[in-house]
């Protein structure tokens, strides 16, 4: 039986804790779940699934990892009962070609679009927050950000936009059935740009080079990540590089009535934070 009951899949992520905030804040029934919340979800763990779904009347889905498992997910969720899902996704999806990156992405898209439920695709460029809350931060506090990156400049999205977006999709029904918005800033900054309002804004002498995407998928190795995963966040920048996705839209707007948060914003945000220590090193 079917209630009010928003599922938050990722719910501890960057874009999930924002929108589970947000709807709690507007009381929204939420059920959170993620591989640490009480409602533990895990894509490689079709079992605990259908107990997710239970009661749920919308879901905010993070695409799995790798591509496949959302097709079953969405099937389960049509049976439960469950009548929206909005989808997280990648920015300009459809135009990604032959490349390698995101097929978990276009999956999930596939799964969604092609259901008879009443869906809305969420497509963002880049986080602003990769350079306080991700992959982009350990190097920059290290005092200097290395990536195959050059004159093509991306439109950083705030998350917090990212999550208004959703938890707005979330609470509207039938307002965005059947949407896809590629959310992007209101301009587009190359990295070198971004890093020097970082290095302005934090009082740091920072820096940005450019390096091969071989040369970024190996430090990427030697930080951790494992060989598949270095490779597609290093394919990521080679379609970038393309620049089919370096402009502007106006779909927050569309979504939000308000124009999206500027990067400086962010930068003053996250600097005032501590995001990338003191100028005195402190």
């Amino acid at each position: 039986m079917s209630n009010d009951t928003t599922l938050v899949l990722g719910a501890t992520g960057k874009t999930g804790r924002r929108v589970v905030a947000r709807l709690r804040l507007g009381g929204t029934p939420v059920r959170t779940a993620s591989r640490s919340s009480r409602t533990r979800f895990d894509w490689s763990d079709p079992g605990g699934w259908d107990a997710a779904l239970r009661g749920v009347a919308a879901a905010y889905v993070v695409a799995p990892p790798v591509p496949g498992p959302a097709h079953e997910f969405v099937a389960r969720a049509e049976a439960a009962g469950v009548r929206r899902l909005v989808l997280l996704s990648g920015r300009g999806a459809d135009t990604w070609g032959d490349s390698t990156f995101g097929l978990d992405m276009r999956s999930a898209e596939d799964a969604v679009r092609g259901s008879a439920l009443e869906w809305t695709v969420l497509r963002p460029s880049n986080f602003a927050q990769n350079f306080d809350e991700d992959v982009f931060h350990a190097p920059l506090v290290a005092g200097e950000l290395a990536l195959p990156a050059d004159a093509v400049p991306e439109p950083f999205i705030d998350v917090e936009d990212v999550a208004d977006a959703a938890a707005a999709v979330l609470t509207e029904p039938g307002r965005h059935a059947g949407r896809v918005y590629e959310l992007t800033g209101p301009r587009a900054l190359t990295f070198g740009a971004a890093v020097e309002l970082i290095s302005r804004a934090s009082g740091r002498p920072l820096s940005y080079r450019r390096v091969s995407p071989a040369e970024y998928a190996a430090s990427l190795v030697e930080e951790g990540l494992s060989e598949d995963d270095a490779q597609h966040v290093a394919e990521m920048f080679v379609m970038m590089e393309r620049g089919l996705l370096a402009g502007t839209t106006d779909d927050l707007a569309t979504v939000l009535g308000r124009a999206p948060r500027t990067f400086e914003d962010y930068v003053v945000r996250a600097a005032a934070a501590g995001a990338w220590g003191r100028p005195d090193g402190g």
